[in-house]
């Protein structure tokens, strides 16, 4: 497959009308990770994603793995045998995740992105291209999703034209705190859970203050009041269990304790372990 046969056309500020995606944080997490592991030679990674189209037509991306290939300046070349190996071992884990498109790192679309993008239209109608900027251009990974029109002359196909699409990284707070880090150039250590609970417990402080001075200022008259924003409030507050200090205080400190539990019997487990893979081979060795 040469890579001038088509031209490819990049709108990143245009978006498909009734189409969106939305990937979870083990995706970036594999994604980043085979491209640390990628082979010397190869720029960059692209792979197949799997997870479902929900009923309102959005993708959710829930997994993926990675293809080898190798791609020059004329021709890209997929392990397809490699490809269908690992889709059959993923679906006997999670039937229900099929194929919903593809990945790859850098900023944007290329060249090449349009043949892998055809070879995977034949795997799975309307497939998206998810690229992840591992290069850091913008001082952060950009995470983007894509979707490829066709443009016609009559019945000639002039060109593939990809389109940026609405993406959603769902994620809870722990994983928020790893993703982060991930997007951050370098740092010095990885925080511990104490560290990312506070930086949690940062944002929500934020959150709690720009919820305060919303209400002040609708109360006062400077913000006009939205109906939708005040049930949902409301919603909230109503939802918080009514506990006293003290009982706070006592459910804190007894999932703390627990916690401490867990950890010292983990840490005895992993002595006994040591000390069990020592007295073998000492008694291999006698």
């Amino acid at each position: 497959m040469a890579a001038g046969d088509r031209t490819v056309l990049q709108f990143s500020t245009q978006s498909t009308a009734n189409l969106s995606a939305k990937v979870h944080p083990l995706v970036i997490f594999n994604i980043c990770d085979c491209y640390v592991r990628r082979p010397d030679q190869a720029e960059r990674v692209i792979g197949t994603l799997l997870g479902s189209v929900l009923p309102d037509g959005t993708v959710d991306i829930r997994n993926s793995y990675a293809v080898p290939h190798t791609e020059s300046a004329e021709q890209v070349a997929l392990d397809i045998e490699y490809h269908h190996n690992m889709l059959v071992s993923h679906q006997k884990v999670n039937p229900k995740e099929v194929i919903v498109g593809w990945y790859s790192t850098g900023l944007g679309v290329t060249g090449g992105s349009a043949l892998i993008h055809d070879f995977y239209s034949r795997e799975v109608p309307n497939p998206v291209h998810l690229t992840v900027d591992t290069g850091f251009r913008n001082g952060e990974g950009t995470v983007r999703a894509y979707v490829s029109v066709n443009l016609a002359l009559g019945d000639r196909q002039l060109a593939a034209q990809f389109q940026e699409i609405p993406l959603d990284l769902r994620m809870v707070e722990a994983e928020r705190v790893g993703f982060d880090i991930l997007k951050t150039t370098s740092v010095d250590k990885l925080p511990t859970d104490l560290e990312g609970m506070e930086v949690t417990m940062q944002r929500l402080l934020a959150l709690i203050d720009d919820i305060y001075k919303y209400v002040d200022d609708v109360v006062e008259g400077r913000v006009a009041a939205d109906n939708s924003i005040g049930r949902f409030i409301s919603d909230t507050v109503a939802a918080l269990p009514k506990l006293s200090p003290p009982a706070f205080d006592k459910l804190v400190n007894d999932s703390l304790q627990d916690q401490l539990l867990l950890l010292y019997l983990s840490s005895i487990t992993r002595t006994q372990l040591g000390l069990a893979e020592k007295l073998n081979t000492a008694a291999q060795i006698l």
